[in-house]
């Protein structure tokens, strides 16, 4: 449990969270940004953002139906539904259910978008179990981390696609901060130009133990796997299940302003993914440490 309640503190940067002490404790603190609503907005062709002010979804369109990336936390959901029928959508519409990871900041609102909408829902194959168990990897007992089962229709590897219309998802597997970890590529049109979007998973180690007693056997290989695939990656515009993790906010604000698309910064993706690697090979050389100077 303290070890959980450390990276936690880890997890997010917020003035509230640094008197909790128990998971469910940080975690509720957590949640005071992570409920904040936010007005939904278009960011780039036919993507917009439904999410919270503190956790994204993301609403892919087309004219034949559309696709929800992500949900936030459980009594978020409510937000979400309105921010989709704001923005002149019905949530009846929409006809795939992504998921990037299965933690409950994410997957809190899948139950039950899933049977408002009747979509099918799409995930890593490494997250089904957890998805339909509603659990988090190697902490199954800690319920302040518990979301909603939900039932997967369709596990995804490598390369594998989920289309609706005109529009095609491709999955990236990003395996580490989950088992199933799975990004999302796809192109949109900005004005005359093509821009190619990744809806990254994460890379960040969390609440993940990296050393003795790993969250999963082969996690540290599998983020090992993610950092070296990121730096062959061409993205134009980088998109996270946390807004922080692409300085949204200041990229809204731009966007407002008029111009060219401010979500639209080639090389971000991979400049951020080498921050990524670092914080986590330092926290792999920390956890490692860590059982030989308590030995």
């Amino acid at each position: 449990m303290k070890k959980i309640a450390v990276a936690l503190v880890a997890l997010i940067s917020l003035t509230t969270v640094a008197g909790a002490q128990t998971p469910k404790d940080l975690i509720a603190a957590l949640k005071v940004k992570w409920n904040t609503p936010t007005e939904p907005f278009k960011m780039i062709g036919n993507v917009y953002y439904v999410g919270t002010d503190g956790l994204a979804s993301y609403l892919i369109t087309s004219p034949q139906g559309h696709i929800l990336v992500d949900t936030a936390m459980p009594e978020a959901t409510s937000q979400i539904r309105a921010s989709i029928e704001k923005l002149g959508f019905k949530v009846t519409d929409i006809k795939y259910l992504l998921n990037t990871h299965a933690h409950i900041d994410h997957t809190g609102g899948l139950a039950e978008l899933k049977q408002a909408s009747g979509a099918r829902l799409v995930a890593g194959e490494g997250d089904k179990s957890l998805l339909e168990g509603g659990y988090y990897p190697g902490a199954e007992e800690d319920m302040a981390l518990a979301f909603p089962p939900v039932k997967v229709d369709r596990t995804v590897r490598e390369g594998e696609a989920v289309t609706v219309g005109n529009v095609t998802l491709t999955a990236r597997e990003t395996p580490g901060h989950s088992p199933g970890c799975t990004s999302w590529a796809f192109s949109v049109k900005d004005g005359d130009a093509t821009r190619s979007v990744l809806i990254f998973c994460s890379g960040t180690v969390a609440l993940n133990r990296l050393g003795a007693d790993p969250t999963y056997f082969g996690i540290v290989a599998d983020y090992r796997k993610t950092f070296a695939r990121a730096k062959d990656m061409k993205v134009d515009v980088l998109l996270a299940p946390h807004p922080e993790m692409f300085k949204m906010a200041d990229k809204r604000a731009r966007l407002r302003e008029g111009g060219p698309n401010p979500f639209v910064n080639p090389g971000e993706f991979n400049a951020y993914a080498v921050t990524l690697e670092k914080a986590f090979e330092d926290a792999l050389a920390k956890q490692t440490a860590a059982p030989e100077k308590k030995g």
